[in-house]
């Protein structure tokens, strides 16, 4: 029996999910909970796991497509026999599905029992053509076309959903409309911008999927040409624009907005325009700091130990955010309440490739530095691997965000929706500067704390900047304020 597998809802309501990579090809066996695809969400890329075991009869998207939560995302042959009375031999998924809806699934490692409702893909009707009267217009699931070569036709004499099918892999007649090439929506658009017709292309992707570079590749070859169906099925040759227009410019790349951009986007989008932010500076000679750092890092004790002035500026923080809990806070607008948080989950922005995410350390306030530098280096190789999970990227409570590590001084940051305040830390420079009466070369670090001023008034963020100051200043200091 042949059974899809559509793509579960991966959590907190996400609608799609992108095809980041397959790990299994048609004609596979795979195991129960066997990594079959990493998909990625508006939040991190997740490792899908199969709730069959049995032979992969299709895969029904390419890499870098995107597909709805509940579509299907590819067949397995389970091996098990079809239902006595369900009219199908040989096991037509499409038939056979409803004779085993009540069939019990397998348990997916990760997630609940499968979603018995979710969005589906709306069917695609076949192509109607003058030409062949009797051709049938019934609806065709446009998965079952994309995947029928490899999968079991359906036998001579089936009815029903059968017929369906026979017609889907039918040999393409005269004056009919062939299969629309495989592609992505990006390249489709780039296709339809420089004149190149897709159906004249032989993909070089992964299973023939049209790629970028075809289509360019394509649209620098002189005179390409487009051939258009009318509806007497006749094929009309129809003027391209000329892609030397287009050469002629620089060409422009476009990259879809989705996945962790796209979330990203949506949230500064809504704090920017929800919370009123204000920004302070403070620069202070992080001279003490940075010798506790190194001594820390050549003393054999610690040796286990990645201890960065990250770290150090992260525990400040915790110590100065007790100390004027209004900025470790949110606002609740519908309930017209300020909810002060009892700890710090402390939020660390990291650049990725596909984009900044800030997970969180979750109850920081009651970690040691060494503690707190140990969780860092692991949520940052995660975040750098593309594995965070969404758990991590939810509940945070105050941010921090590291634009020194690209030699930036001073900024502006953007709150994370739900906190009131994030601090931006620059870059540690050698400068001259005052030091006990006289002038010194001294290592020095600008702050920058933003903070919702709904709830934080400047007396409230001017002392919580000033006190993670004076621990940086003298990491001595921080004994007195725990």
């Amino acid at each position: 029996m042949i059974r899809d597998f559509p793509l579960p809802d991966l959590g907190e309501g996400l609608t799609e999910s992108e095809i980041v990579a397959w790990r299994v090809a048609v004609g596979d066996r795979v195991e129960l909970n066997q990594i079959v695809a990493d998909v990625e969400t508006a939040k991190a890329v997740v490792e899908l796991p199969t709730p069959y075991a049995g032979v992969i009869t299709a895969l029904h998207a390419a890499e870098g497509e995107t597909v709805n939560v509940g579509a299907p995302l590819f067949s397995c042959d389970t091996g098990e026999p079809v239902p006595a009375g369900s009219g199908v031999e040989g096991g037509d998924a499409a038939t056979a599905a409803p004779a085993v809806a009540d069939a019990p699934e397998p348990t997916l490692v990760g997630y609940g029992a499968r979603d018995e409702g979710g969005p589906k893909r709306r069917a695609r009707r076949a192509p109607v053509v003058a030409a062949s009267p009797v051709e049938s217009s019934a609806p065709v699931d446009e998965h079952v076309a994309a995947s029928v070569d490899r999968r079991t036709p359906a036998p001579a004499g089936a009815s029903g959903s059968g017929d369906t099918v026979a017609a889907a892999v039918a040999p393409v007649q005269p004056g009919e409309r062939p299969e629309r090439p495989r592609s992505t929506p990006p390249v489709r658009k780039l296709a339809r911008d420089l004149g190149v017709d897709l159906e004249h292309l032989t993909g070089t992707g992964p299973r023939g999927l049209i790629t970028r570079d075809d289509v360019e590749q394509a649209a620098s070859s002189f005179g390409a040409t487009e051939s258009t169906v009318g509806v007497s099925g006749g094929a009309t040759d129809a003027p391209v624009p000329s892609t030397q227009a287009a050469t002629d410019r620089p060409i422009e790349t476009r990259i879809p907005i989705r996945g962790v951009r796209k979330h990203t986007a949506a949230a500064m989008v809504r704090s920017a325009f929800t919370a009123p932010h204000v920004t302070e500076f403070l620069t202070v000679d992080v001279t003490e700091t940075m010798e506790l750092v190194r001594s820390l890092r050549e003393d054999r004790a610690f040796a286990a130990h990645r201890v960065t002035p990250l770290a150090v500026v992260a525990k400040a923080v915790c110590i100065a955010a007790r100390r004027t809990p209004d900025v470790n806070a949110r606002w609740d607008d519908e309930a017209q309440e300020i909810v002060q948080f009892g700890g710090v989950n402390l939020g660390i922005a990291a650049a990725t490739e596909r984009g900044l995410v800030v997970p969180n350390v979750k109850g920081a306030d009651g970690m040691t530095l060494l503690g707190l530098a140990d969780a860092i280096t692991a949520l940052a190789e995660t975040a750098r691997a593309g594995r965070t999970s969404p758990a991590d990227l939810t509940g945070g409570t105050i941010s921090i965000t590291n634009i020194g590590v690209f030699g930036i001084d001073a900024g502006t940051p953007i709150l994370n929706p739900g906190e009131a305040a994030i601090l931006a830390m620059g870059a540690v420079r050698r400068q001259p500067w005052e030091h006990r009466g006289e002038i010194a070369l001294r290592e020095m670090m600008t702050l920058s704390l933003s903070f919702d001023h709904r709830l934080v008034d400047g007396e409230q963020g001017s002392r919580f900047l000033a006190d993670i100051g004076a621990i940086l200043r003298e990491p001595g200091r921080a004994l007195t304020m725990m």
